[in-house]
């Protein structure tokens, strides 16, 4: 469906009635019955009333049920979204076995990242990079999970740009935040079902006192979500704690190598100086190094 929609349900989330957050659901999730049914219909099979769904419409910023409903065939005429390499993998999805589950699981790989190519909004990803280089501070978040991906981001940050801070829940001493509120701080959260409690907190926290979000999760009814300045969805294979890696990891690569695109000089003057300090700090073997027994 048409992302313009999902993003006014996500700005407008917070502000929703429960009635209208049930719609905004409905909408999200079956955008094919908003376009060919009426606004009585789609009162009918979400239990609510006809009004409740104007006023939904309202709520988003349309002027009626035409105008958000004409905005989401336009979408549905371009391409059927079910028709995308996700669900043509499982219309030939096969139960794994000790003969087919390496092919099956690259297999799912492939095609789930196949379909964030298709899903990639490449402006969002431009204003995520841009604000990440503008930052003068970043907190990377990410529990459970997410803490391996949060750590690779924080990382690779400090590598190409430096100022980032892993934030690890309690044990952490985040006074950073206190003491330096009039620099511009970034908080990069990272967050999937289940959604952790710490991360919400830490997020909810940091808008606070006035920190720039950049939330990546599932979509636009996360936790997090509706408090986030910027947006960058990923889609999946279930359960995500165990299939999900191999695509949030190639959202996250994508996100440095655009920021080592459009800051270019400092970050190669960043990693040649990374790499003098790494030079004199550790010791590497060659491959010019012979060993002896």
């Amino acid at each position: 469906m048409d992302e313009h929609v999902k993003e006014r349900i996500r700005k407008q989330y917070g502000n929703l009635t429960a009635s209208q957050k049930i719609i905004s659901k409905f909408v999200i999730e079956k955008p094919n019955l908003i376009a060919i049914h009426t606004a009585k219909k789609i009162a009918d099979l979400t239990n609510m009333s006809e009004a409740t769904v104007i006023r939904f419409c309202y709520a988003l910023g349309y002027t009626g049920y035409t105008q958000l409903q004409d905005e989401i065939k336009k979408t549905l005429l371009i391409a059927d979204p079910r028709r995308g390499p996700i669900q043509k993998y499982r219309d030939s999805e096969e139960i794994l076995t000790r003969d087919n589950y390496a092919e099956q699981v690259m297999q799912t790989d492939i095609a789930y990242l196949q379909q964030g190519l298709q899903q990639l909004d490449y402006g969002l990803l431009d204003q995520a990079a841009r604000q990440i280089i503008s930052a003068n501070r970043i907190v990377v978040v990410g529990f459970r999970w997410c803490h391996i991906p949060a750590k690779w981001l924080f990382s690779t940050l400090n590598a190409i740009k430096g100022n980032t801070h892993l934030y690890t829940g309690a044990v952490d001493n985040a006074d950073y935040f206190l003491t330096e509120r009039d620099q511009e701080w970034l908080v990069i959260a990272l967050s999937f079902p289940r959604h952790p409690a710490e991360t919400v907190a830490l997020v909810q926290s940091a808008k606070a006192l006035g920190a720039k979000v950049l939330a990546i999760t599932e979509g636009e009814l996360s936790p997090i979500s509706q408090m986030a300045d910027l947006l960058l969805k990923v889609t999946t294979p279930q359960p995500a704690a165990t299939s999900g890696m191999p695509v949030l990891f190639s959202l996250l690569n994508v996100l440095i190598k655009g920021v080592m695109v459009y800051d270019a000089k400092n970050v190669q003057k960043r990693l040649q100086h990374y790499d003098e300090i790494s030079s004199q700090l550790y010791s590497f073997i060659g491959d010019e190094d012979e060993f002896t027994i």
